[in-house]
């Protein structure tokens, strides 16, 4: 994943509302479906139907992007234009790293894939 920029909130690098990724999901306990910005994790917008939750999410995170912008706040880079360069830093436990190589080797992997398939299985 990219590296984390600080970058100002400005005309020229702010990112349009359609850009973010959006999820919207039934809530038994408000009754009403709840729509989520995944850039955003503590905004939420409620809506009597899937297309009114997804709107009102879309018009929170537009002045939410009016205000980082006003005060050259850091704004969020949409999902989608994130770049991953398929590396990923793992830090466990000695006793897991070990146990784990074990099973790779039993299994006559690498322990690189043999940690892509347990992890292809989970998602």
């Amino acid at each position: 994943m990219n590296k984390k920029t600080n970058k100002k909130a400005n005309k020229e690098n702010l990112p349009k509302v359609e850009q973010y990724l959006y999820s919207v999901g039934w809530s038994e306990e408000d009754e009403a479906f709840v729509a989520r910005a995944a850039e955003f994790p503590s905004l939420a917008a409620h809506g009597d139907t899937l297309e009114n939750a997804l709107r009102e999410i879309k018009t929170v995170v537009k002045f939410v992007l009016q205000d980082l912008e006003e005060t050259g706040e850091f704004v969020p880079e949409p999902f989608g234009k994130r770049s991953f360069s398929g590396r990923l830093v793992l830090r466990m436990p000695e006793y897991l790293h070990r146990k784990l190589a074990l099973e790779s080797m039993q299994q006559g992997v690498s322990l690189n894939q043999l940690l892509n398939l347990k992890l292809e299985a989970k998602s």
